[in-house]
């Protein structure tokens, strides 16, 4: 075979594989937008493409006030943007700190770093929950998004440090000669030149409360507290009354700001992925 026909297969080949996996993620979503426009309330008799499609699930939970949707999409959003913010701050906090200094106890915070990331947020929830209790930050969205920003530190400053590695320490020498402090440096310098990574770290934490469930479930106990994925659950967790239209339809509506974010993010993405994952 020569290497045109090589060239030829490969591409083939390539373009198969993307094909499938198109297949794999589009045929999910499809079923699920065309859920949502049923008009019944159950997946028996539901079709991906429905003969009577409506909108009236979609009117139901912006427009009645029984659904409590508007309140859970409120109260993800805010527990979503404070955990994105504060996770930016304080993840390039420690990421700078252990890329630019040489202090007792790097190495071993490093280490540190890799071993919690081995073991499953679960393990540590009866910890958390009693912690909580404790301090009486139970039942709160303020003490559901302090768990997300402390669980992304240890995640996402290897991922920081490894990006701000790249950055050559002679601006730091420079700025520091021009008279400007570490709080500066980081500030005006560091943040600027780290926005791709920023941005990655930032979109990851902010999807992460509108896709997680087990967390708020143990921990939120009000229904107006709740956040989408709880409680979105309830709508198909009652035994007589389970309405997997209005769930649907409910889960679409959750893509909106998040794919508002990653269009806004969406030229720093691979940037910050490729250059933060290749260099520790």
């Amino acid at each position: 075979m020569n290497k045109k026909n090589k060239n030829i297969l490969s591409a083939i080949l390539m373009y198969g594989i993307l094909v499938v996996m198109f297949i794999i993620i589009i045929y999910p979503l499809l079923w699920t937008l065309g859920l949502s426009l049923n008009s019944g309330s159950n997946l028996y008799g539901s079709s991906m493409i429905p003969k009577d499609a409506s909108l009236k699930n979609y009117i139901y939970l912006l427009t009645d006030p029984s659904s409590d949707y508007l309140i859970w999409y409120k109260n993800t959003l805010i527990v979503a943007t404070a955990n994105a913010l504060c996770s930016v701050i304080f993840v390039g906090l420690t990421a700078y700190a252990f890329s630019r200094y040489r202090f007792v106890g790097r190495k071993y915070g490093l280490i540190a770093f890799l071993i919690l990331q081995m073991f499953p947020v679960l393990m540590a929830m009866v910890a958390i929950y009693i912690l909580l209790n404790t301090i009486g930050l139970l039942d709160s969205l303020f003490g559901l998004t302090l768990i997300y920003i402390g669980g992304s530190i240890p995640m996402n400053a290897f991922l920081v440090k490894g990006y701000f590695d790249t950055i050559p320490k002679e601006l730091d020498e420079s700025a520091k000669i021009d008279g400007a402090g570490h709080m500066r440096i980081f500030f005006t310098i560091m943040l600027p030149l780290a926005k791709p990574i920023l941005a990655v770290v930032a979109l990851f934490n902010f999807m992460g409360p509108f896709m997680d469930f087990i967390l708020p479930r143990i921990l939120l106990r009000s229904p107006e507290k709740y956040t989408l994925a709880v409680g979105l659950f309830n709508f198909i967790n009652d035994k007589f009354g389970n309405n997997f239209t209005v769930f649907a339809a409910g889960a679409m509506m959750i893509a909106i700001p998040i794919s508002i974010v990653f269009l806004l993010l969406q030229r720093y993405l691979v940037t910050g992925l490729t250059a933060g994952a290749t260099k520790g």
